[in-house]
């Protein structure tokens, strides 16, 4: 009895987290039952998204955690620009008692590389690409105007740094929550949680 269940806690520790792009277009073709789920914003979900996802935003997927939980079934592949929102949807759902979601590996723009079939829509920047124009942007204002204006504008740069360590060592990211309210990353309602969740097909049993 002691054996069974140490195996089976095994099992679980090893099951896979992560999936590739070639694997994933491997598994929509080979399987009727596979379910993407895009955690980005409503804005940059219009802009580029693997044709067939659905789009649940992070921030209402973990107000939502159980309902979304409950609507999925084994074959779930979860979505996003880089793999770092996905993989906090993951954590969230597996906390809830769905753990075999999977990441998509390298995102939207790795499964596109792949010859992927992704749905474009208007030109909007994704979330990644906004928080490193800023980060760069307030290094590079904190290092020049360090030496020509004030020292004092040196700790920009240093507070940039630390805050770029902190989002790498917990997984998060203050600044991208902050730019999400801007208007142009509001352009696109977000969904609610009736229509995010309620367009997610039910697991069959």
């Amino acid at each position: 009895m002691t054996v069974t269940a140490t195996a089976s806690a095994s099992a679980t520790d090893t099951a896979p987290t992560t999936i590739d792009p070639a694997l994933l277009q491997e598994w929509t073709g080979d399987h009727d039952d596979v379910v993407l789920v895009d955690v980005r914003s409503a804005a940059e979900f219009e802009a580029v998204h693997i044709d067939g996802s659905y789009n649940v935003p992070l921030p209402l997927l973990t107000a939502h955690t159980g309902d979304v939980a409950s609507r999925l079934g084994d074959r779930v592949v979860l979505v996003c620009q880089s793999g770092a929102r996905a993989e906090q949807a993951r954590q969230k759902l597996a906390a809830a008692g769905h753990d075999g979601a999977r990441v998509l590996t390298g995102g939207v723009p790795a499964f596109a590389s792949a010859g992927g079939a992704v749905v474009r829509g208007a030109g909007a920047w994704a979330m990644e690409r906004q928080v490193r124009m800023v980060a760069g942007s307030l290094v590079l204002v904190g290092l020049v105007g360090g030496r020509f204006v004030s020292p004092k504008l040196r700790a920009v740069a240093g507070v940039i740094g630390g805050g770029l360590t902190f989002s790498a060592a917990t997984n998060t990211c203050a600044m991208a929550r902050a730019l999400a309210v801007l208007p142009w990353n509001r352009a696109t309602e977000e969904p609610t949680a009736a229509t995010a969740i309620g367009r997610l097909p039910r697991a069959t049993v």
